[in-house]
């Protein structure tokens, strides 16, 4: 098993998106003009490959989670959120969603972020909290799924 994560490149982009039309889409009922948007045009977008297949995602877009617990887009430079990790089925529990989520991360430590946000299902609180998020605000419906903000300061 040959596990690459990196940043995505536009070959890998139909890849990704039909990962996050097989997760969210077909696997949690989100409606699909919900999942893509507007964001994905400017995003860094990560894969994680194995065997040369895209088994993970996750993308970094500029802007923040207000006190509501929506998203706002911003400037370059402003706080970043992290946003349509996705694993496939068949991958999940082997650390590739973390290795998506480092990368992410680490990503925005390269950009000069001081910190990155996102919209954590709430099943998926305790993977982002062992990652070093911190949760905010109080738990709402995205998509007829429970989420929670949550924080995590890159700087100082």
């Amino acid at each position: 098993m040959r596990v690459e994560v990196r940043l995505a490149g536009p070959s890998d982009l139909a890849a990704l998106l039909a990962l996050r039309h097989d997760v969210f889409v077909l696997g949690q009922d989100v409606p699909e003009e919900l999942e893509r948007d507007e964001l994905d045009a400017a995003a860094d977008h990560a894969v994680a490959l194995l065997d040369g297949t895209v088994v993970g995602t996750g993308r970094l877009v500029d802007g923040r989670i207000d006190d509501d617990s929506r998203f706002v887009p911003g400037s370059e430079g402003t706080v970043g959120t992290i946003g349509r990790m996705a694993v496939a089925d068949a991958a999940r529990g082997t650390g590739i969603g973390r290795a998506v989520l480092d990368l992410l991360v680490a990503r925005a430590v390269e950009r000069g972020l001081p910190a990155v946000e996102l919209h954590a299902q709430l099943h998926a609180r305790g993977f982002y909290e062992r990652a070093g998020f911190l949760p905010f605000g109080e738990i709402y419906l995205e998509a007829g799924i429970e989420h929670l903000g949550m924080r995590r300061a890159l700087t100082g």
